[in-house]
């Protein structure tokens, strides 16, 4: 009896083997058999090349060139960078306070973070970098040029970057610091009107968001009369934390929708009213340099009509990345879904446009966008059709477009819009009294 059940599973088994072959021949490219010329090629590559070679280099180079096939933000990180990373998201590391991004083969500059050796040296958003240490550093990835940024606090890095103003590359010798991503910084104008800048979106943002708020509101000796939220320069981060500084703003309604492939895994973020903050009037300032989860935040209360959005148009990234550790301490990067505002916007590509639309500098245009990157996803407008290039130009100047000689001429429109809303409020009449008939 125990030989004729091993002949018949012996059977099945060669019934089941028989059928995959037979699959295998109707499919010959089928991905996972691809894997026979992958172990091909490294057998070759490991008794055939003319020097020694690192198996581990080979691998990790196998694994990256198989995520540059998909989009520009999906990225393999070998275990040095994987930690580099999460460095970044605790929000301190050694390095310059420089946000890169990849613009076909070359570096460019997305944003330098405020108050780091960066930002002092004068880097702008769309300066291209040519070199670091005298290594050209055309054809890198983003992650190769981070890593190649970051050390030990108090040692020095070169870096050679073109300006599109600039007749030839300069060279900056930057001293590397402790970036601490202050994610939170607040000042008070005209005694009641506040200014919080967010920098980053991290760890406990909204808890730093709240406290500068309640710090304002104190030394304002009351109520605030209205409030600049400023998201230039503003890379991203935690999406969490993007969700909560909307909630804090809005006390019901839509923040984002995410949707994964073929419009899976629906999620809908909605705000709250506990812990909303009052309805006092509400700039928003946005730039190239505003970015993903930023770009949430300034759509959410857009879309909603909380708030007056001035600046330029943002960088339009409008998918969703998930970071997976993997076992031996690498890490990947991963594209997984696409947002959409509370009106149904994809921000993929497009971007937020101000509605009010001040330029800080002529540097603006040239700023990198999402748009210019290969292999970025196309935009859809809200019923999924891809987006006409010509609905991403900016809008012609306005008639009367101010023209401030001071160093922030966004943030003084942000603040006189401010103060004349509360010139409009006192010249209205109060709204007539209805008496109840019986």
């Amino acid at each position: 009896m125990k030989r004729f059940l091993l002949l018949c599973a012996c059977a099945t088994l060669g019934g089941f083997l028989a059928v995959r072959v037979a699959q295998a021949a109707k499919d010959p490219a089928g991905p996972y058999r691809k894997l026979d010329v992958f172990s091909h090629v490294l057998s070759l590559i490991e008794n055939n090349y003319v020097e020694p070679v690192d198996e581990t280099r080979l691998l990790y180079g196998a694994v990256d060139g198989m995520v540059r096939t998909l989009d520009p933000h999906s990225t393999f990180m070998d275990p040095r960078s994987y930690a580099a990373l999460k460095q970044e998201t605790e929000g301190e590391y050694g390095g310059v306070g420089l946000e890169l991004a990849i613009r076909g083969d070359e570096v460019v500059v997305v944003a330098p973070i405020d108050d780091t050796p960066a930002s002092r040296a004068g880097f702008q958003p769309g300066d291209r970098l040519i070199e670091i240490d005298g290594k050209a550093v055309l054809g890198w990835r983003e992650s190769e040029a981070v890593r190649a940024l970051m050390g030990p606090p108090g040692t020095k890095v070169t870096v050679k970057a073109l300006r599109m103003v600039w007749a030839e590359p300069r060279t900056f010798t930057l001293m590397r610091d402790v970036i601490r991503i202050v994610s939170v910084e607040e000042k008070l104008f005209d005694r009641k009107l506040a200014y919080v800048k967010i920098k980053s979106f991290q760890d406990r943002t909204d808890v730093y968001l709240r406290k500068a708020l309640d710090s304002l509101r104190a030394d304002a000796g009351g109520d605030l009369t209205g409030v600049v939220l400023d998201l230039r320069h503003n890379p991203g981060g935690l999406l969490d934390q993007a969700v909560k500084v909307a909630d804090r703003f809005l006390d019901g309604g839509v923040i984002v929708t995410t949707k994964g492939r073929g419009a899976k895994h629906v999620e809908v973020e909605k705000a709250h009213p506990k812990g909303t903050e009052p309805r006092y009037p509400m700039v928003v300032l946005v730039d190239g340099g505003t970015t993903s989860a930023s770009e949430i935040v300034a759509g959410a209360l857009q879309d909603q009509g909380r708030a007056v959005v001035i600046g330029t148009r943002t960088f339009g990234k409008g998918s969703v990345q998930t970071v997976i550790e993997l076992e031996d301490g690498s890490g990947l990067k991963l594209t997984v879904a696409r947002y959409y505002t509370p009106s149904g916007r994809s921000i993929q590509e497009r971007g937020i446009m101000p509605d009010v639309w001040v330029k800080a500098s002529a540097s603006d245009d040239d700023a990198p966008r999402e748009r210019s990157l290969p292999g970025h996803f196309k935009g859809e407008d809200g019923n999924g059709s891809i987006i006409a290039a010509a609905s991403l130009q900016p809008p012609p100047p306005q008639p009367g477009s101010p023209d401030d000689p001071k160093d922030d001429p966004q943030l003084k429109v942000a603040l006189d819009t401010l103060r004349t809303w509360a010139v409009f409020k006192r010249s209205l009449p109060p709204p007539p009294v209805r008496t109840a008939h019986p």
